[in-house]
């Protein structure tokens, strides 16, 4: 009784935002629903299981997804990105945009030929650049969004298991597995209702999520040996092109190994700094134990939230710099 009052009180604030998102919804045949660049857990999990429940429940309507595939998550959790022609954009069609907080980061820019557009996210609000704006920076996940949004929906509604896996999947991914404190009463009733649909957590969800090779041992092996940590608990490492293509891996997958770091008694702060040498540039993924970092990251072209934030720097010359100024938050 708890976890449905929970739930039913989350989107309150929201409701007439909930009445046209469903409205929308419902008078668009042809909906497609877009998401981040390079995206995590939560933007897959999000998209994934936004697409399954709208197919589910609208069968008679085209229900299409576009963005980049993981390198990893692709095809292990989810499916292969669909590839749109130009053409399909010329009709009237909704675009949903989900767990993106400024339209620059939209994994497919195409969405702008959507006579409406619908913005569901819950970073720290920066663009509101949807017709309609759905954005809860309280919640820990997207995924815990649309699972809430679905759960205002008419009753007549089916939450399938598929769909349920790929929105358990993104809660955990974006709330840690529910230890970042993002993670809510709200996030735990969230993920109650998805697992009360019947899905195997284990064989569904994160042997999926957290499947490992032996050859990302060795990436883990060399972090381990190669990190470097600041005089007040910042801890970091570099990869490079030359050492991602010694250690076969992508610069999407330079902050797998991040959270090593995240239970290591004198470390406060955690990053990973990997060489992308298509936009020339050096990604840094950063996580906190607990003061918010997000400030830092949007000094250097980024942000997020309070204790997961991106940021980028052009150079190495500019690394000590970036890390200085994470070790003075604990000065």
């Amino acid at each position: 009784m708890k976890n449905n009052r929970t739930m039913k009180q989350a989107l309150r604030p929201y409701r007439m935002v909930v009445r046209q998102i469903y409205h929308q919804i419902q008078t668009f045949d042809r909906i497609v629903v877009f998401r981040h660049v390079m995206p995590d857990f939560d933007a897959l999990g999000t998209q994934m299981g936004l697409v399954a429940w709208l197919k589910d429940n609208f069968p008679a309507k085209e229900i299409r997804y576009v963005g980049d595939d993981h390198v990893t998550f692709t095809p292990r959790l989810y499916p292969p990105m669909e590839i749109i022609e130009d053409d399909y954009f010329a009709t009237p069609f909704l675009a949903i945009v989900l767990d993106t907080g400024n339209r620059d980061r939209i994994s497919d820019q195409r969405y702008q030929k959507a006579p409406v557009v619908i913005k569901i996210d819950h970073h720290p609000v920066v663009d509101s650049f949807g017709h309609i704006n759905l954005e809860v920076f309280s919640m820990a996940a997207t995924s815990e969004i649309i699972t809430s949004l679905i759960h205002q929906f008419p009753r007549r509604h089916i939450l399938t298991k598929a769909a349920a896996s790929y929105l358990y999947s993104g809660i955990a991914g974006d709330s840690g597995r529910f230890m970042y404190s993002s993670t809510t009463p709200h996030t735990f009733a969230t993920a109650a209702s998805l697992v009360a649909t019947g899905i195997n957590l284990s064989k569904d969800v994160y042997q999926k999520m957290y499947l490992k090779s032996i050859e990302d041992l060795k990436v883990t092996a060399y972090v381990l040996n190669h990190f470097s940590v600041s005089p007040h608990g910042v801890a970091y490492y570099v990869l490079s092109n030359e050492i991602q293509t010694s250690l076969k891996i992508t610069p999407e997958r330079g902050k797998e190994n991040v959270n090593l770091f995240s239970n290591i008694e004198g470390i406060n702060v955690w990053c990973s700094i990997s060489e992308d040498p298509k936009d020339n540039v050096w990604r840094i993924s950063i996580r906190s134990k607990e003061k918010a970092i997000n400030q830092v990251a949007a000094q250097y072209g980024g942000g997020g939230h309070a204790q997961a934030s991106g940021a980028k720097i052009d150079t190495l010359d500019d690394l000590d710099k970036f890390i200085a100024d994470l070790d003075a938050l604990f000065a």
